[in-house]
């Protein structure tokens, strides 16, 4: 059970003015001393990566609807938890542009809460939205972009898509969307089709991790029959061995390549237990959501790159 009230905008945290640098969890040239070992010539980079991260406000005993970005807690754990642990993988690729907005609580996704709960995730994306926006107008100047995310940060990522990309101009500038940890399907969209090679462009890729040989208990309503990329291969081939796993990126700031396998089933892709330390401890998980990205670190990073050259030689004049 968690802890509510009925849902009013005139008590949510103030909107973000994203014409001021604090607001930005990440900018080229202001980046956290946690990343700063991902990164290399960071704001000279050819294209961008805009990056909205997951929901992290899971707090039961907080009533509020969403997220204070002014507080210190939560730009902290955004920042160590998203920041380092996730958007870290697109950093070699690309500019990395991560707003502050004020995400919907997790109880938005739970009864009886989640009807309420809609007008929290619509506040949530239009801060994503006025983010992107400002990002467009004031810091793109005309570079490609891979637009990147996890689970609420993928249903604002795919308006995005839809609203800003899906049949419009900036289709064009579209290197890859990676949509992760929530269903999608191509169906979602009018032009932009899932990618089925590791290096095409234009697209989007997507998956929901979860233990081999399990099921979660809404399967059915959340997974079944969304788009499941393999993301060691990056193609349709439904297996990958030990062997063809870049690595994780774990906890201890460590990568362990060749620790799991992974098989596509339909809107899920199930995962062995990693090969981490402390993996006694993962034996017990089933749902592996948690690390949707982390698991695949340096598989998104080799692929972020190589989809972002191929991108500038299709383009190239």
């Amino acid at each position: 059970m968690y802890q509510t009230s009925d849902f009013n905008v005139e008590t949510a945290p103030p909107t973000p003015d994203y014409s001021l640098d604090k607001n930005w969890a990440v900018l080229p040239d202001q980046v956290p001393p946690i990343l700063e070992d991902f990164m290399d010539e960071s704001n000279t980079k050819k294209a961008d990566v805009f990056f909205i991260y997951p929901t992290l406000f899971t707090d039961n005993k907080n009533s509020s609807w969403n997220a204070d970005y002014t507080n210190t807690d939560i730009r902290n754990e955004v920042i160590e938890k998203s920041a380092a642990m996730q958007a870290s993988a697109w950093c070699k690729a690309a500019n990395l542009y991560m707003p502050f907005y004020r995400q919907a609580h997790y109880r938005i996704f739970v009864e009886p809460y989640a009807t309420q709960g809609q007008a929290a995730g619509l506040l949530a994306y239009h801060d994503v939205k006025r983010a992107f926006e400002y990002y467009l107008k004031h810091f793109n100047n005309g570079k490609p972009i891979i637009i990147a995310s996890h689970s609420q940060g993928s249903l604002h990522a795919k308006k995005l898509i839809q609203e800003f990309f899906d049949n419009k101009p900036l289709q064009t500038k579209l290197i890859a969307a990676y949509l992760v940890g929530v269903k999608i399907q191509n169906s979602m969209f009018k032009k932009i089709k899932e990618l089925e090679t590791p290096e095409a462009t234009g697209g989007f890729v997507s998956w929901n991790t979860y233990k081999k040989n399990k099921l979660p208990k809404r399967y059915e309503q959340w997974y079944k029959g969304g788009v499941t990329t393999n993301p060691i291969t990056w193609n349709e081939e439904k297996q990958s061995e030990e062997a063809q796993h870049l690595g994780i990126l774990n906890s201890d700031k460590k990568i362990y390549p060749q620790s799991l396998t992974v098989e596509v089933i339909d809107g899920m892709l199930w995962s062995s237990v990693p090969k981490i330390p402390k993996r006694f401890l993962l034996s017990f998980v089933k749902n592996y959501h948690f690390a949707d990205i982390n698991l695949f670190w340096a598989d998104i990073e080799q692929n972020a790159v190589l989809r972002t050259k191929t991108w500038f030689k299709q383009n190239s004049l």
